[in-house]
């Protein structure tokens, strides 16, 4: 069984988080999902719209994905790649000019896929903010 894992926020769920997830999945057998906790998306200086919660419950119902995890900080993904027995992790290519997952080679293949085109989480919020 090839094991693949994930990482993101999946904050206001939309087709291109679904795309994401499917071509991730494709990767393999059975496809694990770190969703990034409250807690590590404010040291980010980041805040979702939805909880963690209530985010993890969204993830868990799509049919991509095998098992939800949380995803409490950028240490983590070397014990979740060996806890998981994960063979392959897949980020969004958005990453593909960082280093920030370059050491993840020493345990496990790195793949990064293309983003959906016309859609993401910020360009939402920007969107709704300014509807009126």
């Amino acid at each position: 069984m090839r094991r693949v894992l994930t990482y993101g926020t999946f904050d206001l769920l939309h087709h291109g988080h679904i795309r994401l997830l499917k071509r991730a999945k494709a990767l393999g057998d059975y496809l694990v999902v770190a969703v990034s906790t409250d807690e590590f998306n404010a040291g980010k200086g980041k805040q979702s719209y939805h909880d963690y919660a209530l985010r993890k419950e969204i993830v868990e119902s799509i049919r991509y994905v095998d098992l939800v995890i949380p995803e409490e900080s950028w240490e983590q993904k070397a014990d979740d790649v060996k806890r998981y027995a994960i063979d392959v992790v897949a980020m969004g290519d958005d990453w593909a000019d960082s280093d920030r997952f370059d050491y993840l080679k020493e345990y496990c293949e790195l793949v990064f896929l293309p983003r959906t085109e016309g859609v993401s989480t910020t360009e939402i919020k920007e969107d709704l903010g300014g509807a009126g």
